[in-house]
């Protein structure tokens, strides 16, 4: 099969994509992939890193009220419908499929015009703009939650999970710890605030560095790039405690998260795909600026169901947080009971699943298996 993905913006977005493509490289290492995203997305470093083949349209987001900005960004999305369908055509592809972001929009919607089969996933409780749009013309709506089914047309929805629960569960990968600076032997507790970061998380850890150095566990904090260099400066006038490890960004969070005890992170769906395929204990900060709030919708899966603690942005600071984390690794039989709630929500065979959606679509005549 020839298969065109698209979706950018967020690894939520991506690596969702990325599980997706890796499964069907398993069943069929002879199918054909091209992967269209945007030159300044993550996606434009993250997927040729990967060895997909990667192609890219101009496309922005709609503001929430009239605007300019908005007239602009329907032309952008006019003139990359028409330059999609000129890649689909070129790439003579079998299936398309969109795993959200403002890119997704103009490439599925192109494939839907030009009668290719084509399907979208939505890896949040509340779907995004661009989800609802296309569900419109795509054949199939794959989703992780079960609450956002309503969104979308009945008839077209399954609830698949996410896909990148498949690729995290059942792994061992080699420990990728002391290649970091840390112990083998030493409970970890990891702190994220996602690809780009998270102020409040951030100010939260750093104004308690006195008392972490002091802790029994060690700290990986991934601060996001845009935040690294403030943050260094700031753990260097705290003398640089040595159960502290700062990074950017890390590109393999699976084999990280394989080997740590507890997360501290914000709540978008690809993350928590991840630590439930795990069973990770997770201290969750939904961040309070995404659409109908839907990372706290998220987080609520897990605090509801015991797998993690739930703390609202505003509620956040070092003593809270230092408290959660307390709570938690000094408790061996709390730690063991969300370890087991979280295993129980997650979708270890969502990467197949979605496979099959996508393989039902494509014409028998059309696949080149």
């Amino acid at each position: 099969m020839k298969i065109i993905v698209t979706g950018g913006g967020t690894g939520g977005h991506i690596y969702p994509a990325l599980a997706l493509i890796h499964e069907i490289q398993k069943a069929h290492p002879e199918s054909e992939f091209l992967y269209i995203g945007t030159k300044n997305g993550l996606e434009s470093g993250i997927v040729p890193r990967a060895g997909i083949p990667f192609d890219t349209i101009e496309i922005s987001g709609f503001k929430r009220k009239i605007s300019l900005h908005n007239m602009k960004t329907v032309w952008k999305f006019l003139r990359g419908v028409q330059k999609a369908k000129k890649i689909i055509k070129q790439f003579d592809a079998d299936v398309v499929i969109g795993t959200g972001g403002y890119v997704a929009g103009p490439v599925v919607f192109a494939a839907s015009k030009l009668g290719i089969p084509s399907l979208i996933h939505e890896q949040n409780s509340v779907p995004g703009l661009t989800n609802k749009f296309l569900s419109r013309y795509v054949n199939k709506v794959a989703v992780s939650f079960p609450e956002s089914a309503a969104y979308f047309p009945a008839d077209k929805v399954k609830v698949t999970g996410n896909p990148r629960a498949s690729e995290v569960a059942g792994k061992k990968p080699l420990n990728p710890l002391p290649d970091l600076g840390l112990a083998t032997r030493r409970k970890t507790v990891v702190i994220v605030g996602g690809s780009r970061g998270a102020k409040p998380i951030n100010d939260a850890f750093l104004t308690s560095l006195d008392e972490v150095a002091v802790k029994d566990w060690q700290f990986l904090y991934i601060t996001g790039s845009v935040h690294y260099d403030k943050v260094m400066k700031e753990v260097k006038k705290a003398g640089n405690p040595a159960n502290v490890v700062i990074q950017p960004f890390i590109h393999d969070m699976p084999a990280v998260l394989y080997h740590t005890d507890l997360i501290v992170t914000r709540a978008g769906a690809t993350t928590l795909a991840e630590i439930t395929a795990l069973g990770l204990p997770a201290i969750l900060i939904p961040s309070p600026y995404v659409t109908n709030n839907h990372q706290e919708k998220n987080a609520r899966m897990l605090s509801d169901n015991g797998a993690a603690i739930l703390r609202k942005e505003k509620d956040v600071n070092s003593n809270s947080l230092l408290s959660d984390i307390d709570e938690i690794l000094k408790d061996p039989k709390k730690w063991e009971e969300m370890h087991q709630a979280s295993l129980q929500l997650a979708a270890p065979e969502a990467a197949e699943d979605l496979y099959r959606l996508m393989k039902g679509l494509v014409k028998p005549a059309k696949r080149r298996e």
